[in-house]
């Protein structure tokens, strides 16, 4: 049967590739990539293959690409950044693959706002802090339902990541105040994360537009809203706490 693979390479550092993607990527007849978001080295592991830029490709370009390629049985690769899933486009791809008889498979990859956290050294959900992440990104071009509105979202003052929406802050930065976060709440903006360029941003939602003015910041940015990032006080997680009893062991007396 014919098959196309949705591939995420991951945010950015070539070591950062799944083992799956790469030997896909090593062993493919052709690949259609996204643009400037894949880095080079990604790219040369592509050494037999056809590549394919999407960035300069329509919907319907990249779909005969990739049917065409696939019907003559060979091993075509849709690459994308981070992990195709988020913001990736791949569902409209895979339903018009379907209908002409060509199976699609995803192949997982780590996506930005993971690297994000990891290039500000915290984790996304603190006990007695917040055990919610909200994915989004802010409306532009692309509307989103009126109960996904920042303001809306804010209310939950959960852990907000936001995509493809560094150059509105200022305006996304004013909704979630709106929405219920304080001012000072803690905002970090990574750029490129995981790249070599790779630039951290830490502010609140109060000053963080100005910083990112002073950087020139306004692509390829990965924005935080969260306590987590800078926390007054967290509660020790229950997992390892002496005085929890779990499936794999029992609460110890620890002598001091």
């Amino acid at each position: 049967m014919s098959e196309v693979f949705f591939v995420g390479c991951g945010p950015g550092d070539p070591e950062l590739i799944t083992i799956k993607a790469k030997k896909l990527i090593q062993k493919a007849d052709v690949v259609v990539y996204s643009g400037s978001l894949i880095p080079e080295p990604i790219l040369k592991l592509c050494k037999k293959g056809k590549l394919f830029d999407a960035a300069g490709l329509v919907r319907e370009e990249i779909f005969e690409i990739l049917s065409k390629n696939a019907k003559k049985g060979k091993l075509v690769v849709r690459l994308h950044d981070g992990d195709p899933s988020i913001y990736g486009a791949i569902k409209e791809q895979i339903d018009n693959l379907t209908k002409i008889g060509i199976k699609s498979t995803v192949v997982p990859g780590i996506t930005a706002f993971l690297a994000s956290a990891a290039a500000l050294g915290t984790q996304l959900t603190l006990p007695g802090v917040t055990q919610t992440i909200i994915v989004t990104r802010a409306e532009s071009r692309t509307k989103v339902p009126k109960r996904e509105k920042i303001s809306e979202l804010a209310k939950h003052k959960a852990t907000l990541i936001f995509y493809l929406s560094v150059h509105l802050v200022s305006k996304l930065t004013k909704e979630a105040i709106a929405g219920g976060y304080k001012k000072t709440t803690p905002v970090g903006v990574v750029y490129r994360a995981s790249w070599k360029d790779q630039k951290i941003i830490r502010g609140t939602l109060e000053n963080i537009s100005e910083k990112l003015k002073a950087e020139k910041i306004t692509r390829t940015a990965i924005v935080i809203i969260s306590d987590v990032l800078d926390p007054e006080t967290y509660e020790y997680s229950k997992l390892y706490d002496k005085e929890f009893t779990h499936g794999y062991r029992k609460a110890k007396t620890i002598k001091k």
